[in-house]
């Protein structure tokens, strides 16, 4: 009877999983394909995907399995205690609410990408405004039945096991550090010749080719993904079909360049998850936090090294042509590596970056909280930009309408990316340690030594362990920040 409950609810959670596939794929087709007109059938079909997952969770069965399944193995035993999770927090949720939340989103993002072309707050306030009328709604839903703040509820929708009293002291910590860490860093910058300019234009199909390229030299298997264009880059899809996104600038190739290798972290990720639990909660990344340093530690940690960047500057001379000086390491590294205050999150350097991820940390706490009204969100923005970062955004597209997150109703994610960098540093020094020859491998473009490590000790252990627990067996603690301080500190601060 244990055998048969267990094998009844694998297969429910393996049909939940397919149709989130489903609405994976929407997504991906809603940002690259669809036509401008598609919406609103777009917001009923994610609906209806939705209600019918909410559905196969909340049945009654799944409660009277759970009671009477045991796992005869540590995986199996986690995937149960996973599925009891997920049953737990879908419960808390008419299905009503998940529908409606569901079609809130998908009308918020198409008019947000009206408003953030044109600058125009106003224009997707309103919609905005109902988005957030059904997170904090889903918020306190969560938290009644589960136990938990309403925002720690959406925390953990993202990432299990880490809630806002985590992570507050670990971001005011880094507040520290960054308000003498920016300064010497620039005053650093400042004192170094500009970096030559790059030889544009880059055309758009050399780019399309070197970055399809670049991927599949890192280890992104083609046969299982492709690679389209979007206003927002993302990864998406599944693990045997993975939907990389980026977008062309025939004046910086660097744009599309890194941001595929950022999303082919995300990508390999995927793709190294273990088969023999796909479609099942244990087979899942391990959380977005997790996700995250996986991207991170491929773009920033390793192609952002100055042993990687004399591989890319070959790279990029073989597709651009022009002089060899512009491509030289020393040269790629001032442009990609440079500190600078910027409005714009994804366009941030390693130490700034989190300045970004803390404002929207604190803005969304707000806003779920009731603490921030969404029409006073882009003065709150602009106060807050200027408190951390001393800046203030010149209108809203480059302020609090630049992400699609919130548009989107993915409120307590943001965290997710600081979490994320932190975690890279930390899993590329254990690397580092185990495997020696790692540096000399990325000098020739070959990242085979660390996704083997990580295929070991992140990819395949899947969702068995939480983010604490998985840092700890890869690297011996939990996350540490002062491994990625010491890392900006090592690549920013030495004069």
């Amino acid at each position: 009877m244990h055998n048969a409950a267990y094998n009844r609810l694998k297969a429910r959670f393996a049909r939940i999983a397919a149709l989130g596939e489903a609405a994976s794929m929407l997504h991906w087709d809603a940002a690259t394909m669809m036509p401008p007109g598609g919406g609103e059938s777009r917001g009923e079909q994610l609906a209806a995907l939705a209600g019918l997952a909410h559905e196969l969770l909340t049945a009654p069965v799944v409660r009277e399995d759970l009671e009477i399944a045991r796992g005869e193995g540590a995986w199996e035993e986690a995937n149960l205690a996973l599925m009891a999770r997920a049953h737990a927090r879908a419960t808390a949720l008419p299905t009503s609410l998940v529908e409606a939340t569901a079609r809130a989103n998908s009308a918020c993002e198409k008019i947000w990408r009206e408003a953030k072309a044109t600058a125009d707050f106003a224009r997707v306030a309103p919609a905005l405004t109902e988005v957030v009328r059904l997170q904090r709604e889903t918020a306190q839903a969560l938290a009644a039945a589960l136990g938990m703040d309403p925002y720690d509820a959406l925390m953990d929708g993202y990432q299990r096991g880490i809630t806002a009293a985590d992570v507050e002291p670990v971001f005011t910590a880094y507040e520290a550090f960054l308000a003498d860490a920016l300064p010497r860093a620039e005053a650093i910058e400042a004192a170094r010749p500009a970096p030559v300019p790059l030889p544009g234009p880059f055309p758009v199909d050399a780019q399309r080719a070197l970055c399809r390229r670049l991927s599949e030299r890192i280890g992104l298997d083609y046969a299982h993904a492709r690679l389209d264009e979007s206003l927002h880059p993302f990864c998406g899809g599944t693990p045997r079909d993975q939907r990389l996104t980026t977008f062309y600038d025939e004046d910086d190739a660097a744009k599309a360049v890194l941001g595929v290798l950022h999303e082919t972290g995300h990508a390999l990720y995927e793709q190294g998850l273990p088969a023999a639990f796909a479609r099942q909660p244990v087979g899942e990344a391990a959380g977005m936090a997790a996700h995250e340093s996986q991207s991170l530690i491929v773009e920033m940690q390793a192609c952002r090294s100055d042993a990687f960047l004399g591989f890319l500057g070959r790279e990029l001379r073989q597709a651009f042509g022009g002089d060899a000086g512009p491509y030289a390491a020393t040269n790629l590294a001032r442009h990609w590596r440079r500190v600078e205050r910027g409005f714009i999150r994804v366009d941030a350097d390693e130490i700034t970056y989190p300045a970004h991820v803390i404002l929207r940390f604190r803005l969304e706490r707000a806003m779920i909280g009731g603490a921030l009204e969404v029409a006073d969100l882009p003065g709150a923005w602009n106060e807050g930009l200027k408190r951390i970062l001393g800046i203030v955004p010149p209108d809203d597209a480059k302020g609090c309408l630049q992400d699609i997150h919130w548009h989107d109703g993915a409120f307590g994610y943001f965290p997710s990316y600081t979490l994320g960098a932190m975690a890279a540093a930390q899993l590329m020094k254990a690397a580092r340690a185990a495997a020696p020859g790692l540096d000399a491998a990325l000098a020739e473009g070959d990242l085979s030594p660390l996704l083997g490590w990580l295929r070991t000790h992140v990819h395949g252990r899947g969702s068995l362990l939480g983010f604490q627990d998985l840092l700890r067996a890869a690297t011996g603690k939990p996350l540490d920040p002062s491994d990625f301080t010491e890392h900006l500190t090592r690549r920013y601060l030495a004069a």
